[in-house]
This record gives structure tokens, sequence and C-alpha cells, in this order.
């Protein structure tokens, strides 16, 4: 078995896939780069990657951030009530979001996270609120995460 060890790859022409075998494994073209995937899917590797994430403990006074990517700040509105300035915006406001809960008492159970009805989504900023899911009580989260994905500005 030999080992390559290098800083830059050149290419000889002006090809834009990387092929292992036979097979075509990575191509590139202009900001876009695509893997190949299950069977013959390709996926780009661009439109997998969270854009922004925020881990942050709502019982602290005030919110303490944990962990995030691409965040500017976290604006504590009320109680449980919170709004994720995006650093680097968004393309637009069409973008995936997720969330998960880590409550200190009942583990999370009978709680989520929303995103603020009477808030507009913005391409940099994004209200949300954690919310018992029997009532209309919000309670601050011991965790609260989002992950969002979408294309940046």
């Amino acid at each position: 078995m030999s080992t390559v060890i290098l800083d830059t790859i050149t290419g000889k022409s002006t090809a834009t896939t990387i092929t292992i075998g036979s097979t075509p494994v990575v191509s590139s073209s202009a900001n876009s780069m695509t893997i190949r995937g299950e069977g013959s899917a390709q996926t780009s590797v661009q439109g997998g990657l969270a854009k922004c994430f925020l881990a942050f403990n709502g019982e602290a006074t005030p919110p303490a951030v944990r962990s995030s990517l691409n965040v500017s700040s976290l604006t504590d509105n009320s109680a449980a009530n919170y709004t994720i300035n995006i650093d680097n915006d968004m393309a637009d406001a069409n973008f995936a979001w997720s969330s998960g809960i880590r409550d200190g008492n009942t583990e999370g159970r009978g709680r989520f996270m929303t995103p603020r009805t009477s808030h507009t989504l913005t391409a940099s900023a994004f209200q949300i609120e954690f919310q018992n899911d029997n009532s209309d009580t919000l309670n601050e989260p011991n965790i609260g995460c989002v992950i969002i994905h979408g294309d940046l500005a």
C-alpha cells in the first residue's frame, strides 16, 4: 500500500471530476460541489451542510450560548421567547429548520419549539418560543437547539 502526502492537487486538464477506479466520486463547478451518494445518486455538498446552528441554556440569565455557527446574537424577548440573529444572512426566508429541547426536569417530554407565529421569518432573524404541548404555557428550555439548512445570501 502506498501513501500520498501533498498540499495541492493540480489537474493536467480542465477536468472537474475526481474519479476513483472508474467511478466518478466528486464533481465541481462554479460555487457547487457534488459527491457520489448511494448507487449513482449525486448529492450537493453545499446543500447538505448546516448553515446555522445554536445550542443554548434558556434557564440562564441572560440565556447562555453553549455552541453556535453563523449566529451573531441571541435576543431574550420574554419568557421562553428568543430571536436568533443570523450573522451571514440566508438567501431568503425559505430555509428549513429543525429543533430539539432538553428539559432538566422532564427530559423534553411534552415540550416543543416553534417559530413565533406573530413573527415573520426573515433571511437574517428567526424568532422562536418553547411551549408545553398541552397548553399555551411557555417554559425556558434547559438546552434549546436549532439547526438551519438552506442557501446563504
